[in-house]
């Protein structure tokens, strides 16, 4: 299958990319192109597209997450990169995504299955199945009071119950109630 080509004037339709947070002297030597509506900004280049915006997640009908320079929360204005090869195709009905879950940083993240190489195990889901089961991810990472109920060591409890959710289709309720 040929992978579709993206540019400044397809980029922004119904697209998945992960931008990496760039520091903003880059923009210096570029020309502001393109303001959209909610004040984002865009600077094209031959190879990518420079964007500095206050929110990142759902951008008009994208998904575009950025990856910070650390762990920290971005507030204000951030400025993100985007090489034209890390725009990939989205849409609603196909099973592109999958969730990678890392319970060091308890973090969550969802990525296109064309966007890296994924582990035989690992199941793609719809984007809105896939933003609905990351949700839940996320607050049973954030928050312990699920696992009162469990005996056994709460991390690997956490670990155990969330990793085989994410590489299946039986639903949560299920899988705790094997734990109990």
């Amino acid at each position: 299958m040929t992978r579709k080509t993206y540019t400044r004037h397809n980029f922004h339709k119904h697209t998945y990319c992960v931008f990496q947070e760039v520091d903003a002297s880059v923009l210096e030597s570029l020309q502001l192109q393109f303001t959209s509506k909610s004040g984002s900004r865009y600077y094209f280049t031959e190879d990518g597209v420079y964007r500095v915006a206050n929110h990142w997640g759902r951008a008009a009908n994208c998904k575009w997450r950025l990856e910070t320079q650390g762990p920290k929360r971005y507030s204000g204005n951030v400025v993100g990169y985007a090489p034209w090869t890390a725009f990939l195709p989205d849409n609603d009905t196909d099973c592109l995504y999958a969730i990678e879950i890392d319970f060091d940083l308890r973090t969550a993240h969802y990525y296109h299955k064309d966007s890296k190489v994924f582990p035989e195990a690992t199941v793609f889901r719809t984007a809105p199945e896939t933003l609905k089961r990351l949700k839940i991810v996320r607050q049973h990472l954030g928050e312990d009071n699920w696992l009162r109920y469990f005996e056994g060591n709460p991390d690997t409890l956490r670990q155990q119950i969330l990793t085989e959710w994410n590489t299946s289709h039986e639903a949560l309720d299920a899988i705790k109630r094997k734990y109990l």
